[in-house]
């Protein structure tokens, strides 16, 4: 069965757990390893013949436009992730559009290819949020990936969802909304194939859930950031939990990726999307 590769394309200092650490006018004095892992993870996708829906931060758009022009030209669907890598639950509708459009203009800029596929950061989106999906829909996206249905202290809507399914707007508009995947395991609804759970969960696991999903026909949907394959990721001092968050396991990510890829097949999201009927 395919499953679904994606990648939030976006540099270490962005993340929600740096945010009242550095702010926007901080972010271009930083050590970026964004193009030096984009680059890593590309070359290694091109070794496994595997395309994958990178979504972009407009930010990194404006900031190494080669970057993405060189993630299109290469065959992978360009979706947007926003602009600043705020979560749209943070915002209010006039202050979400605008920064979708400065992320769609980046974007476009870069690589002359318009995305219709959205992901807010940090999966800051939930089902009751028309006015986000309403934006959404108004320029011109197709779908949403933002939905995280588990409970978690910084995102989550454990009563959505957990396949695809559409959200009516009105003006006779919808947006196919694809939520981040999750598996049963021992009574227990958990998070599957992504970010820091693909790092901190043992690879059995990762894997043995995926196969579960796709006994019942159901895809699992990878994502990672390029990040998360650096060891030598520059080291900030937080919390505990933050700190286990941002660089537990790092050193285990490429390995977990290159099994995976090694493991099942991979297509991007629009590839699924066409496959979908409602």
């Amino acid at each position: 069965m395919k499953n679904i590769l994606t990648v939030d394309l976006e540099d270490w200092f962005s993340v929600e757990t740096l945010q009242d650490r550095y702010n926007r006018d901080d972010w271009p004095d930083l050590e970026g390893t964004v193009e030096r892992n984009g680059y890593r993870i590309l070359e290694l996708l091109d070794h496994y013949k595997v395309h994958a829906t990178f979504f972009v931060l407009g930010w990194i758009a404006d900031r190494y436009p080669k970057l993405i022009g060189d993630v299109s030209s290469a065959g992978h669907e360009i979706g947007c992730h926003s602009y600043y890598h705020r979560m749209v639950s943070s915002l209010d509708a006039e202050e979400f559009r605008k920064d979708t459009e400065l992320a769609i203009d980046a974007i476009l800029k870069a690589c002359g290819q318009r995305p219709v596929g959205y992901r807010s950061p940090s999966w800051g989106m939930r089902q009751d949020m028309d006015w986000a999906y309403q934006v959404l829909a108004d320029l011109g996206f197709q779908y949403d990936s933002s939905i995280f249905p588990i409970h978690h202290d910084i995102y989550g809507d454990p009563g959505a969802p957990r396949q695809a399914y559409e959200v009516r707007i009105s003006g006779n508009k919808k947006i196919i909304e694809i939520p981040a995947s999750t598996v049963d395991f021992l009574g227990k609804r958990m998070p599957l194939g992504g970010g820091g759970w693909l790092r901190q969960f043992p690879y059995w696991f990762t894997r043995r859930g995926i196969k579960k999903l796709n006994r019942s026909n159901i895809p699992a949907m990878v994502y990672l950031h390029p990040w998360e394959i650096d060891p030598n990721l520059p080291r900030v001092k937080m919390n505990f939990k933050n700190s286990f968050r941002q660089y537990g396991n790092l050193e285990s990510m490429q390995p977990k990726l290159q099994r995976l890829l090694e493991d099942f097949d991979f297509i991007p999201l629009c590839d699924y999307i066409r496959k979908l009927e409602f």
